[in-house]
């Protein structure tokens, strides 16, 4: 072992704590803001709208875990030789190709779990609507009922999920890292446009 191993390794731990202390404040900061979000479009809407709702935070938690299994699953050659093509977003591909566990890590754990958690209180307010709304014989059943829904599609999304982002990976990541490419270069949307 060299001298320069503790070093190292005390550089790793830094690097770790500082990571787990980014993704406690994200974690916090987008919960949060989704679940204030959902809350005020909730109180607002009608149990179709709020319904509607639900299913859109469902599906962003089901992308993302797509997101961060298709990283974690992608191979980085073939987007070495896009790379050298120039072809636009293979280096952000590359990128998160390398910092895999930490995308996998925001993608299926803090936006996925961040859903789920917002989606349960979601079913929970839409449950209370039916409830204000109807002279249901059984509540409890209309709470269980939605909690069913909920996990129902989610699991069910998720599963379907997996699968599609292990067979088409390289798809997944190459259009992410495209989509990162055009959200950091936006005057190449417009450029794209006028060619066309």
């Amino acid at each position: 072992m060299s001298k320069s191993d503790p070093s190292a390794a005390k550089k790793e731990r830094s690097k770790t704590i500082r990571w787990v202390v980014t993704i406690f404040f994200v974690t916090i900061l987008v919960s949060g803001i989704i679940s204030l979000l959902s809350d005020v479009l909730m109180s607002v809407s009608g149990i179709i709208v709020a319904f509607v709702v639900l299913m859109v935070i469902i599906l962003v938690g089901i992308i993302f875990d797509i997101i961060g299994v298709a990283v974690t699953s992608a191979d980085e050659k073939p987007f070495h030789s896009m790379a050298a093509r120039k072809v636009p977003g293979a280096q952000e591909a590359i990128k998160l190709l390398r910092n895999a566990e930490r995308v996998g890590s925001i993608c299926n754990d803090v936006i996925g779990d961040i859903c789920g958690v917002v989606s349960g209180s979601a079913a929970a307010t839409i449950a209370a609507q039916v409830i204000a709304r109807t002279d249901f014989p059984i509540p409890k059943l209309i709470v269980l009922l939605m909690s069913s829904l909920v996990a129902g599609f989610t699991v069910g999304g998720k599963a379907i999920g997996k699968s599609i982002a292990i067979e088409s990976c390289t798809i997944i990541v190459s259009g992410v890292g495209n989509l990162i490419y055009l959200l950091r270069h936006p005057s190449k949307i417009f450029s794209k446009k006028k060619k066309k």
